[in-house]
C-alpha cells in the first residue's frame, strides 16, 4: 500500500498508539492530541500534517488509518484504506473466531474435510467430550436470555453460546468423560431454574448425546432438536428432554405418517380408539403407570377392584385388546403414542 500511494501510512488504535506504520520507527509512539480527535468524531480529521480516518465495527472506532498529507488526495487514500482494512479485519475475525467456527459446525455449514483443518488452525482441542444443549424460549420478558446464559458460562475457550433464531439458543458445553445423562439433566435444570426463578423467562431444554471430536457436534445438535420436538409431542409437561431418554417415542417420531395410519387401522376397529372417553383413557394411563397391576391401580384411582376390571373388559370389547396381557398392553401403548403423534403433526429435521 505504501509503495502504491508513495507516502507514509499507518494505523493507530483507540489510544492513538501507532500499531502499524510504513516507517517502522514510529510504531509504538502515541499522540495524545490524536486521542482527543478519535474520541470526538468518526469523520476524517487532520493533525500534524497527517489525514486520519477512524474505522471499526463498534460505535466508537477501534482504529484509525493515517496518510501523510492534508490535501484531497490524502483524504481519498485514507477513505480507501479504512474500507480495505475494515474488510480485512472482518475477514480475519470471522476466520479465527472460535465461536463462529463452532456455530458453522453445529449448523452443518462446514465441509467434513475442512473441520479438522480449521480446528487445527484455531488450536482447537478436538479430542475433548462436548454436548449440545438447545434452549428454547417459551415465554420471556425484556431480559435477554442469551446474555444470561453467556454469563452462566463465561469461559469462552471451553463453552460456546450463540443464537440461531429469536427463540432458540445453543450451548456447546465442554464436559468430562465421566459425566452421564443425569448430570446433563441437572445442568439443564439449573439453566431453566435460573431463567425462570430470577428472570421470569420460561424455557424448554433439549439435550443431545455427548460426543468426542468436533465433527459430531452437528449430530448432537440435531439430537437436541429432535428431543425438543419429540418432547413437545409426547411429554408436553417436561421442561428438560434428553435424547438419550426418549425411548419408544423416538421410534414413533421417525415413522412415516402413512405407516402410522395403517398401523392404527390394523390394530383397532374403525373409530374404536375415538370411542374411548377421557375417563377411560385416564384409567388406561394409570394402569400402565402401575405396571398393569389391577389391585395397585384401583387403589391409586380410589375405585373398587371390580370397577377397574369392568372398565378393562369394556376396553377389550371396544378394541379387542386385553390390557392385562403384556403383548396387548404394548400394542395399545404404542397405538396411543402413534395417535398422539399424528394429531400433533410435528416438524421433522
Amino acid at each position: 500500500m505504501c509503495d502504491t500511494i508513495g507516502a507514509t501510512i499507518g494505523v493507530v488504535d483507540e489510544t492513538a498508539t501507532i500499531i502499524a506504520c510504513s516507517e517502522l520507527t514510529k510504531i509504538g509512539t502515541t499522540n495524545e492530541f490524536v486521542s482527543l480527535d478519535l474520541n470526538g468524531s468518526s469523520d476524517i480529521f487532520i493533525r500534524d500534517g497527517y489525514t486520519y480516518k477512524p474505522f471499526g465495527s463498534n460505535i466508537k472506532p477501534d482504529y484509525a488509518v493515517f496518510v501523510e498529507g492534508v490535501d484531497e488526495t490524502a483524504a481519498k487514500y485514507a477513505n480507501i484504506l479504512s474500507i480495505t482494512l475494515t474488510n480485512i479485519k472482518q475477514y480475519y475475525d470471522e476466520k479465527y473466531d472460535r465461536n463462529n467456527f463452532i456455530k458453522n459446525v453445529v449448523l452443518d455449514n462446514v465441509l467434513p474435510g475442512d473441520i479438522v483443518i480449521k480446528a487445527r488452525e484455531l488450536h482447537f482441542n478436538a479430542e475433548i467430550s462436548r454436548v449440545v444443549l438447545l434452549i428454547r424460549i417459551v415465554s420471556a420478558n425484556d431480559i435477554s436470555a442469551y446474555d444470561v446464559i453467556q454469563n452462566l458460562f463465561p469461559d469462552k475457550s471451553k463453552d460456546f453460546v450463540f443464537n440461531i433464531t429469536e427463540t432458540d439458543i445453543v450451548l456447546v458445553k465442554e464436559i468430562k468423560s465421566t459425566v452421564d445423562s443425569k448430570d446433563l439433566e441437572k445442568l439443564a435444570r439449573s439453566i431453566a431454574d435460573t431463567l425462570s426463578g430470577e428472570f421470569y423467562t420460561r424455557v424448554n431444554v433439549g439435550i443431545g448425546n455427548s460426543v468426542v471430536g468436533v465433527k459430531d457436534l452437528a449430530r448432537s445438535f440435531k439430537e437436541a432438536q429432535t428431543a425438543l420436538e419429540v418432547g413437545k409431542v409426547f411429554d408436553t409437561d417436561k421442561v428438560i428432554v434428553s435424547y438419550d431418554n426418549l425411548g419408544i417415542a423416538r421410534l414413533v417420531y421417525h415413522l412415516p405418517t402413512t405407516l402410522c395410519e395403517t398401523f392404527l387401522h390394523e390394530v383397532f376397529k374403525r373409530g374404536s380408539i375415538e370411542s374411548l372417553d377421557h375417563e377411560t383413557l385416564f384409567t388406561i394411563q394409570r394402569f400402565f403407570e402401575n405396571n398393569l397391576n389391577v389391585s395397585e391401580t384401583s387403589r391409586k384411582l380410589f375405585v373398587h377392584r371390580n370397577t377397574l376390571v369392568y372398565r378393562l373388559e369394556k376396553i377389550k370389547k371396544l378394541t379387542g385388546l386385553d390390557l392385562r396381557e403384556f403383548d396387548h398392553a404394548i400394542i395399545f401403548k404404542i397405538a396411543l403414542m402413534v395417535k398422539k403423534y399424528l394429531s400433533a403433526n410435528p416438524i421433522k429435521f
